[in-house]
């Protein structure tokens, strides 16, 4: 314990709000693995992996708090709780997200409950899973020529309504990546045609961005939900909207599928299932 005790009392320790990136530990920032080293207690999001956890200390105290869609989950007050509750025996606390801690990861709120209990904060960012995701298959997230706007959307919402700028995400020249959209994949795509978006617009699903297990799945928006059940995708994942490697002028990867619900028989990687769209 790293607390000081001042006039009999302990003093309270600090929060570190760590950004973790994508999964894959060599992605950490250096700030982000040394202040893991140093931290008393991990309290932990469910995407942060064990080779991120290798940074601790082995004596640290590590407390799962994860969240998961349809299962377990930790409710947000509980877990800004706990953050107090540790920080104000004097310990080093270090939140550890997955992904970076600003973007879609309630970071404000615990920021919020931990300074109104007078305890500092340190946030360290960390790599976002869109820029990961995007990296790890060679898809270029802006053009200057074609693509001059990216936009980053979240797929659920807490009231079970997903209300965002449909025109705005179906019009040209405008790219843009969904996370946590696997679930309601097919509400997202009846939302883009509806406001005017192709059929044909390219789609790409990545799953498991960066760690071992990562898959990716190009197909289109007319086929997501299709190629979201064929290859059996359940999240994590980020779907990325009206991007393409011909636009760069680059070749897909090897390693990113392809999905059609009309066979094109010029790609041998090319996976075509007649199914209903149910998802």
């Amino acid at each position: 314990m790293t607390g000081i005790r001042v006039a009999g009392a302990m003093a309270p320790g600090r929060v570190q709000l760590i950004g973790c990136g994508p999964g894959s530990a060599d992605l950490l920032t250096l700030r982000a693995a040394r202040l893991i080293a140093e931290a008393d207690v991990l309290v932990v999001d469910r995407l942060v992996g064990d080779s991120v956890l290798a940074h601790a200390r082995a004596d640290a105290i590590v407390i799962p708090v994860g969240k998961e869609a349809g299962g377990p989950s930790t409710s947000q007050d509980d877990i800004n709780r706990i953050l107090v509750r540790e920080a104000l025996k004097g310990q080093v606390v270090a939140r550890l997200k997955g992904g970076d801690g600003f973007v879609f990861g309630r970071a404000a709120e615990e920021i919020a409950a931990v300074r109104a209990a007078g305890i500092e904060v340190e946030i360290v960012p960390g790599i976002t899973a869109a820029h990961a995701c995007a990296a790890s298959i060679a898809l270029p997230l802006t053009l200057r020529e074609s693509v001059r706007q990216f936009s980053l959307v979240t797929g659920a919402t807490a009231d079970g309504e997903i209300d965002l700028d449909w025109t705005a995400l179906a019009a040209p020249h405008q790219a843009f990546a969904i996370y946590m959209g696997v679930r309601t994949a097919r509400t997202l795509r009846q939302k883009l045609l509806a406001a005017g978006a192709l059929p044909s617009m390219p789609v790409v699903v990545v799953e498991n961005g960066t760690r071992d297990n990562e898959r990716a799945v190009a197909t289109t928006l007319a086929d997501l939900t299709d190629a979201i059940r064929a290859f059996g995708i359940g999240g994590p994942a980020i779907i990325f909207g009206n991007l393409a490697w011909s636009e760069a002028n680059l070749t897909m990867p090897d390693k990113v599928h392809v999905y059609r619900a009309s066979p094109d028989q010029s790609s041998e990687r090319t996976l075509s299932v007649s199914a209903p769209d149910t998802l």
